[in-house]
Parts: structure tokens; sequence; C-alpha cells
């Protein structure tokens, strides 16, 4: 039985895993959720309501990295993860710090101005779904901006930390890879994966998967921001058209 992949579409965790199995040419079919409506579905079948989660046969594996450890126990081809102990300790500190601080902060910069203009957000977050359930949420789209808003914190203050998140993160990311092609040694690994599929909604990749809104569209606070920070962006854009 090949692996099924339940993720959302527009989601740095679910991109490090469909990165993942396409790194590593394994074949796996996509069960596409809407945000919010995915909690039954998920908890039916894993501990937590999160996404990623991945089953191949009776096993069940929730969480990217937990995604990718057992991708590299189970096809150890093209494997993301460094032999050397000291640099696969590096590679993990990577991940860890990128997971936990600059996942959440590209999230919260984004949604909080993108989340005024449903227009926008609305074909991403319903991507993949039947047309009637991007109608049913422009209908309902007090609800999920207040849900989420709620739910991830979002506001004016966080927003603005996230965005001091960003820029600390995204200038070690620029000292490292001005001296150096990869994040860890001298070969692609998890923390250089991890680092492009989180912030690939600021260079929008056309690997990722989704209909991407026009630049012109976009939140000029997002675009004015963005352009700060061009060149550290398009090194990161550019290891992910190398290695995606």
């Amino acid at each position: 039985m090949s692996i099924v992949l339940y993720q959302f579409p527009i989601s740095h965790y679910c991109e490090k895993v469909r990165w993942a199995l396409a790194y590593k040419s394994i074949s796996y079919q996509k069960i596409n959720l809407l945000p919010g409506g995915h909690i039954r579905t998920v908890k039916g079948i894993a501990s937590e309501s999160s996404v990623p989660v991945i089953r191949e046969d009776d096993t069940i594996v929730q969480g990217s990295s937990q995604i990718l450890d057992y991708l590299d126990e189970r096809f150890p081809n093209r494997s993301l993860m460094p032999e050397e102990p000291s640099l696969a300790a590096e590679v993990r500190d990577w991940e860890e710090r990128l997971d936990r601080i600059a996942a959440p902060a590209v999230r919260c910069f984004c949604y909080h101005h993108l989340l005024q203009q449903p227009s926008l957000v609305v074909p991403m977050l319903a991507a993949r779904q039947p047309f009637y359930m991007q109608w049913g949420m422009r209908l309902g789209f007090k609800k999920v901006e207040r849900v989420m808003r709620q739910w991830m914190q979002i506001n004016a203050e966080t927003a603005l930390k996230a965005r001091h998140d960003m820029e600390d993160i995204l200038a070690e990311l620029w000292r490292t890879y001005s001296r150096s092609r990869f994040l860890v040694g001298d070969k692609f690994t998890r923390a250089d994966l991890t680092a492009c599929a989180i912030f690939a909604p600021l260079f929008q990749p056309s690997q990722y998967g989704i209909s991407w809104p026009d630049v012109e569209q976009m939140p000029v606070a997002i675009t004015a921001w963005v352009a700060t920070q061009k060149d550290v962006l398009q090194s990161l854009a550019l290891r992910y058209e190398q290695n995606r």
C-alpha cells in the first residue's frame, strides 16, 4: 500500500513532507483537508489534530520532523540527515529552531495582513477543495478570521514580533549561505529543506502546488517588507528551485 498524506495544501510543515517525499521519489496519495474541518478526520487516525500525518498500512506518523525521521529510516536513499553525529546535531538544531520560531512567525505575519483580504486568503485556505467549500468559507469568513486570530494569537502586536523574529533568523541564514552552499556540511539536508519550505510563501515558488496571489494584489505591508529581505529570500528561492 502506498503512503497517504493528510495535509493542508498551504502549510509549511506539510510542504516539508511533500518535498521529502518528492526528493526521495516516493509515490503517495494526498488527502487535502480544510482547516477546521480537518479535526474529525485527523483525530480519527492520530493522537492529535494537527497535520501533516502520513499513513502506511497500519503505521501512522504525525508531525513533519517525525515523518522525516520515518522516511529516512524507511527509505534511506537520498538521506536528508548526515551520518556524522556532530553534523546531524547541527541539522537537528536548525530544524528545531526554524520549526519553533520561524514557522509560527511567517504564519502570524502573513495571516495578520492576508486575513484583511478574504479574496486572497480564502483560495489558499480552501485550495484543492470543491468550489462550494470556498463559497461557504467566504460567506462565513468573519467567523473564520475571528477563530484563526484567536487560535494562532494573530494581532498587530504579535505580527510585529513575528517580523522581528523572521528578520533575526533570515540574517542568520544569510550569514551562513553567504559562505556556504548548504546550512550544514557539504550536502543538502533537512535543515535546508526546512528553511526553504518555511519561507516559501514569501517567494511563492510554483513547485509548492497552489495558486499564489499576484504580487500586485498582495498587501503592501508584506511586499514592502519582502523587498527589504530580497537577497536572503532569493538565496532560499534558488536552493528551493535546485532541490525541489
